[in-house]
This record gives C-alpha cells, structure tokens and sequence, in this order.
C-alpha cells in the first residue's frame, strides 16, 4: 500500500480558551492510503496534555516510521499491520491516522459506511456539545450567543471551567451563562484538570445545584488518586478525560468514576476506541467522545460510533473557517454519517 501525508493549517473561527492556554490554530497532518485503486483518509491532531506533547513535528517524524515501516503490506493485513504498529510504536496521534485511513479504505472497498458495517443505528446518536471556553463573564455569554445564532438546533453546551484565576471566576462564568441557556439545554462542565480535590468538590455540589449533567476531568492527572474521595463526595457523575487515553487505562480507575472521554487522538484511533468503549461498558461506566483540534474527517469517524456513546462533543469542526473535507452533516443538533462508503468524507 501506498502512504502519503501532508499538512494543513486549520484556523478557529474563535479562539478556544482552557485550563491549560489558548489555540487559534493548529497544522495536522492529513494521510492518504492506497491500494487497489481505492483511497482510505485519516487525520493526526496535535495536542498536548501535561507531560504528554504530541506536536505537528513528532507527528511527521513518526508517520515517516510508518511509511518506511508499513509500505510493503495491504490494508487488508490488519493483524500483521497492528503488530508492526505496536512495534515502531508512534505517538497515538499518527497511528489514529494510519488506522483511521485503514478503517475508509475497508469501508469503500465493501462498498459500505462504517456505521452500517459494524451494524449500528445512525438514529441513535445523540446531539453533539458546542464549547464555551474560559472567558469574562461577558465574553462567555458572547460566545454561546454566537453558537445559537450559527446553531439555532444545538441545545447541548459544555462550559470549560479550572480558571487559572481560581473557583470564584469559574462560578461568575457559569452564573452569567445560566440566563443565555435555553429551557432545554443539556449543559455539562470540563475543568481540564484545572481544579485541586477540595474546590472540586465544592464545584460539583454547586453546579448539580444549578442542573449540570456531569463534570469532565475534574482533577489534574496527577490526583488520580484523589479520584475515589471525590466520587464520594459528588452528586454529579465525574468523567475523565486526559487519565485516560486507552482501554489499559480504565480499569485501574473504574471503581473511581462514572465514564470516560474518547478522543481519536488519545486512543489511537478507531480500533482502540472500539475496545474502549467494550471495556468501559464491561466495568458499567458511560461512555463519551470528545475532539481537540480536529476538522470534520475525524468528527466523521467517531460520527460512525456514536450510536455507543452516551455523550457527545464533536464540535472543533463547527469552529472552524477552513475544512479540508466534506462528511457528516449537522442535523437537529446531531453530527450525523452519511451513506457513503467508508468515513463518507470528500475533499472540500
């Protein structure tokens, strides 16, 4: 088979601000695999989470491996190919691409979108979240007003709290907010790892107060151990995030939450987030899908799997001025698959 990749810069429409700074931009790295006359797509994402920095540099160094690596085998050698993988070992990034261009070029080469491959039901996906980053008071509202005009049918919000500035902000944020939702929005909270155990639990006894559906990534990695005394002591299911990037990683945690967040770029792509979502719903915790600075091919593909997940937050390509590809469409609030064979994605 035959591996390609080239960069592009995908600019946000507004800037995203978390616990952990502000991106406008960011340059992924979009792969071509063929063989048989068919061509399967996939995408690597940079992202950074605490000791864990995959940057657009890493990325390419390490498709080059895969390149050198993997040239000589078909698509269809998944089981030789996930060995050669785990082997050159690259950043979960680049290997998400390589399996995600695997997974279209199956797909078409079946003549089957992925979602109809693995038997799922496409009217099962649930609504996606749009984001309010870490704002003013007055900024925050700016923006979720910005994301109903664009939005009119989206009625799910995740608010991004862990302000460096402390809980105080976090709480004038969210109270400034609570007059621009609509009666039904389905409103969650993701402090990224920016609260310590004890403003977390004040946290979450205030926003159940206020009808939040569950806080993401309450603590920092480093107090996962804290996790358990937190669950204690919320009312609020508490999901993770950035303590977890595959299926190894969810048992040793399971006693100590309600779910997990899946993002193509952590797990490797969409045959780990497959066994993730099987192990989490073995160990009976919820299951969600979440994206960092993807455009619409990688919303796409988790799109195919979102029949599984109990929440979603697809968004990053909806904030987007520039997308490189054409796939799911926004229906009532739902970011929805399409007929077409494999991720059903097509260059802009």
């Amino acid at each position: 088979m035959q591996i390609t990749y080239q960069p592009i810069t995908l600019h946000k429409k507004v800037p995203l601000t978390i616990s952990r700074g502000t991106r406008s931009q960011s340059t992924n790295l979009f792969i071509q695999i063929t063989a048989d006359d068919i061509t399967g797509y996939g995408e690597a994402t940079p992202f950074s989470i605490g000791d864990q920095t995959q940057t657009t540099e890493t990325i390419t160094q390490d498709l080059d491996r895969i390149i050198e690596g993997l040239s000589l085998y078909h698509p269809l050698e998944r089981q030789i190919i996930e060995e050669s993988l785990d082997q050159i070992a690259p950043c979960s990034a680049a290997r998400a691409a390589v399996d995600v261009a695997l997974w279209d070029w199956l797909g078409k080469k079946v003549s089957l979108p992925l979602w109809q491959l693995w038997g799922l039901d496409r009217q099962r996906i649930g609504p996606t979240a749009v984001t309010v980053g870490i704002n003013t008071p007055e900024g925050a509202c700016d923006r979720i007003r910005r994301w109903h005009a664009d939005y009119p049918d989206l009625r799910s919000i995740k608010i991004k709290l862990g302000s460096p500035a402390g809980i105080t902000t976090d709480q004038a944020m969210f109270s400034a907010l609570q007059s621009e939702f609509q009666p039904h929005d389905k409103i969650s909270v993701d402090a990224n790892g920016g609260w310590n155990l004890d403003d977390a639990k004040t946290m979450a006894v205030w926003l159940a107060e206020r009808n939040v559906t569950y806080i993401e990534q309450p603590l920092p990695v480093s107090a996962n151990h804290q996790l358990g005394e937190l669950k204690r002591h919320s009312p609020l299911p508490i999901f993770i995030d950035d303590s977890c990037f595959t299926s190894r990683d969810i048992m040793p945690l399971a006693q100590h939450i309600d779910g997990i967040n899946i993002k193509l770029m952590k797990s490797g792509g969409l045959t780990e987030a497959r066994r993730m979502i099987h192990t989490a719903r073995a160990c009976n915790l919820s299951v969600m899908f979440g994206c960092y600075s993807d455009s619409i091919l990688s919303n796409t593909a988790l799109a195919q799997l979102s029949p599984l997940a109990n929440h979603l937050d697809l968004d990053s390509h909806l904030n987007l001025k520039d997308n490189p590809f054409n796939g799911a469409q926004l229906e009532l609030g739902r970011i929805m698959p399409n007929q077409h064979s494999g991720l059903g994605v097509q260059n802009s």
